[in-house]
């Protein structure tokens, strides 16, 4: 059993239809460092709470899949099981991924992908719609829904980021992104870097392949001037204005940095400045590369 604790540990049940971006969400959740259980029977939530955040080195933040792959009796425990995880110290939410019928019916199309219902001899849109019924009872248990009918792997992955990866502490929140423009700016960007007039490690053979996560490009760039010059400025600017944000009682700030491609000089600058800010204690500080994901 889990024992009642003073901060209450974060649980995300994530459920939704087959093809809605269910793994990607569970993924997501596992890089931002909850520890993650997909298709786990309902009934052995609690059993698994208890487990897995008991002793010294239990794990403090959780989430865990549970969609149609349960049987039906199983999905059946789960307003008891939430119920009895949150009476123990777990401060649950249940995230739903909803899709529309049409779109379900392309992505199964494009990936030849089997639909979990199919081996019933259901035809894909008859499984589709068994899937709702059979999931209803959890859409109107869900803290939040999510429609992934219009967004793409990226898109979700940064919604998941944003929502469940920066609401760990309290204070201002930080996202450091990068970007391609020719990909368009990130829209919901408060402050936006520039950063193609620094040189490119594109343009070197041995570098191309790497990105400004990686060590040989971070050496590349302590030996160029300009792009230290600009990584001064830039910190100088955000250590002079994100304290303002702080005072004004503002949740979040994301921070945008672009270059042509976005592996490289705007990977490295958004890098640099997330561990500048952890450096200062700030505890919600995260990073997200919208085209290394």
């Amino acid at each position: 059993m889990v024992d009642a604790v003073a901060t209450p540990i974060p649980l995300i049940v994530v459920s939704g239809l087959s093809g809605s971006g269910k793994s990607v969400a569970l993924r997501t959740l596992e890089d931002l460092g909850y520890y993650c259980a997909d298709n786990l029977p309902a009934e052995l939530l609690p059993d698994f709470v208890g487990t897995v955040t008991q002793g010294r080195g239990g794990y403090s933040r959780l989430a865990v899949g549970i969609d149609v792959r349960n049987r039906s009796e199983d999905l059946g425990h789960l307003p008891q099981s939430l119920a009895t995880v949150g009476a123990l110290g777990v401060a649950y939410r249940l995230v739903f991924l909803d899709t529309r019928d049409e779109v379900l019916l392309k992505r199964f199309s494009e990936t030849r992908r089997r639909h979990p219902l199919s081996a019933r001899g259901l035809a894909l849109a008859d499984a589709i719609a068994e899937e709702r019924r059979l999931l209803k009872p959890l859409v109107g248990l869900a803290d939040r829904i999510i429609d992934s009918s219009e967004l793409n792997v990226h898109q979700l992955r940064r919604l998941m980021t944003t929502e469940f990866g920066l609401d760990v502490a309290p204070g201002l929140s930080l996202l450091f992104e990068s970007f391609a423009y020719r990909r368009g700016v990130p829209p919901d960007a408060d402050f936006v870097f520039d950063a193609r007039c620094l040189p490119n490690p594109h343009w070197e053979p041995a570098l191309r392949p790497l990105s400004g996560r990686d060590g040989a490009i971070r050496d590349w760039f302590a030996a160029q001037p300009l792009a230290q010059r600009f990584l001064d400025h830039a910190r100088g600017f955000l250590d002079e204005w994100l304290p303002r944000f702080d005072a004004d009682q503002r949740s979040y700030v994301t921070v945008a940095f672009g270059c042509t491609g976005g592996r490289h000089r705007s990977v490295w600058l958004a890098e640099r400045l997330a561990a500048h800010f952890r450096s200062q204690g700030r505890e919600s500080v995260l990073c997200f590369h919208r085209e290394l994901e």
